[in-house]
């Protein structure tokens, strides 16, 4: 029990963290329901109804009002974050929480002698998350990616949050690969000690098969998923505790936000979930004819596990390194193509895939070798519901025709409101945002070299992507309005894409060109 206690002290920390940032605890957020679609009118409904009695509140429910199976519930619940901690994993992780809190106490106390760091509560907290680990780090990338749930200053400061770690000995990740395959002997010809990449949860490390294929090893670190599944639990639990004391706190969904990034991130430690993703996208690309301009890499099922992925090495490079830009710059066309490829595979996979891509940042989109697009790590993946696919055809129905009054209408009809929204007003503070996306420039420079080949560098901005998903959220929320965070995921993707166009094929119209597919009114998915 003293583990315990340990460790809930620790899941404190996220639960008050997201108690006290989350947007979902903005009073206006406090009053979404299902109701969206009856609250927006127009501004002349709103006049019409000005003299109308106000609506009275429903009276605050009590930890007096909790029933017998509510704390049996609850009892249950605790019972079972207990058991997936484990007898070892309160005491060590209680430890490296003190290491953490001491570290970061000390980079931002003030010293004589030296001047302190402006004091930023965000950037304390994304220091302190880094320092704590990887269930910290990656909940640090879910604010990030969650700009319909958190405030403005959060989501800027957490898209610094870094997810590169020292890698493990090489003894260390060998011996998880044969724990789960075998002798390495039996199945590689040859495994590079030296890795590729290593973040929080993983290690990754080229290959090749006794069958002659190069391959890429993802290998999960030893001991991550025990300390992922408590950490996690345990805020979960938390935050149940809370909202059972609280009764009247069930209207912020709190314990919803904490099971929502519990099952985000749990569902990152099977690789075989990742694994069956980018088979479903391989199989999606030959379904519609497109493995000749698009792919995504070949799982080797035999050599993969919940821990080990064994996949296709992808020859390539990022869609937005120098040597690619150096490419476009010699040959405009191919920037175009490539580019107009990625984003009618993209666009298609929304309207015909369960799940679609949800981190298409130039490192997970490649231009490879052969000409195609390489799609990789389908780890985040975003999935859209009836409701919010049927708005979001509907908002790119009006976009193309820069109807903002029907963007407005779209916005309204997705997202959940119980106050009555101006729609003018609202179609008048979309015009003003798409005015400003149009304004910004992506920064280019170009060189040739001395051999006479081009060489291009370019700037694309994570931060400026947000801002303007920020922006747009502002604006809804401004209006009364509470958008699902699988919208913020599908716009933030589509940001990347209008960044890519900009740097890859900035003379081409998106709208009018007939090799760009959209998300019309007429799809059906």
């Amino acid at each position: 029990m003293k583990a315990m206690r340990l460790r809930i002290s620790l899941a404190a920390l996220a639960l008050a963290f997201l108690l006290a940032v989350s947007s979902s605890f903005v009073p206006r957020a406090m009053k979404s329901s299902s109701r969206g679609v009856d609250s927006c009118v127009s501004s002349l409904r709103m006049a019409g109804s000005a003299g109308q009695t106000p609506r009275r509140r429903r009276p605050k429910k009590t930890l007096q009002d909790r029933t017998q199976q509510e704390a049996a519930s609850l009892v249950q619940d605790i019972i079972q974050a207990a058991v997936d901690a484990g007898p070892r994993a309160g005491p060590a992780r209680t430890f490296q929480a003190y290491l953490a809190f001491t570290d970061t106490f000390r980079e931002f106390l003030p010293r004589p002698g030296r001047s302190p760091e402006d004091f930023s509560l965000p950037k304390v907290l994304r220091t302190l998350f880094e320092k704590l680990g990887a269930t910290y780090i990656k909940l640090g990338q879910f604010i990030a990616s969650s700009p319909t749930l958190f405030p403005k200053e959060y989501v800027l400061e957490f898209q610094k949050c870094l997810d590169k770690t020292d890698p493990l000995e090489w003894s260390v990740i060998k011996r998880v690969i044969e724990q789960e395959l075998g002798p390495i002997t039996k199945s590689f010809a040859f495994v590079d000690p030296k890795p590729l990449a290593s973040a929080s949860i993983a290690q990754v490390h080229t290959a090749k098969l006794k069958t002659g294929e190069d391959v890429v090893i993802k290998v999960q670190k030893p001991g991550i998923d025990a300390s992922l599944k408590a950490d996690l639990g345990f805020i979960y639990v938390a935050s149940r505790v809370l909202e059972f004391l609280q009764p009247d706190w069930e209207r912020t969904s709190l314990s919803g936000i904490a099971g929502d990034i519990r099952s985000s991130m749990l569902e990152e430690l099977d690789f075989e979930k990742e694994a069956r993703n980018t088979e479903e996208f391989r199989r999606f690309l030959a379904q519609n004819q497109l493995l000749n301009v698009a792919t995504a890499p070949k799982v080797f099922r035999e050599f993969t596990t919940k821990k080990v992925f064994t996949m296709e090495r992808l020859e390539g490079i990022s869609m937005l390194d120098e040597d690619t830009i150096g490419k476009v710059t010699k040959d405009p066309e191919m920037g175009q193509q490539a580019i107009i490829t990625a984003l009618n595979v993209w666009t298609t996979s929304v309207m015909k895939m369960p799940f679609f891509h949800a981190d298409v940042h130039g490192g997970n989109l490649l231009l490879l070798n052969d000409g195609r697009v390489g799609f990789i790590d389908f780890g985040i993946v975003g999935r859209v519901s009836d409701k919010t696919f049927q708005a979001v055809n509907e908002l790119s129905t009006a976009l193309s025709l820069a109807d903002y009054r029907g963007m407005a209408q779209a916005l309204c009809n997705m997202g959940a409101t119980d106050e009555t929204v101006d729609i003018d007003k609202f179609a008048r503070d979309i015009e003003g945002v798409m005015n400003r996306m149009a304004n910004v420039q992506t920064d280019i420079s170009v060189a040739q070299l001395n051999d006479g080949s081009m060489a291009g560098q370019v700037s694309l901005d994570e931060n400026e992507i947000t801002s303007l998903l920020l922006e747009m959220v502002d604006v809804t929320e401004d209006n009364g309005l509470k958008l699902p965070r699988e919208f913020g995921l599908l716009v933030k993707q589509s940001l990347y894409f209008d960044r890519y166009l900009k740097i890859l094929a900035p003379e081409l119209d998106v709208v009018n060109d007939s090799r760009v597919n959209g998300l019309g009114v007429e799809t059906v998915k």
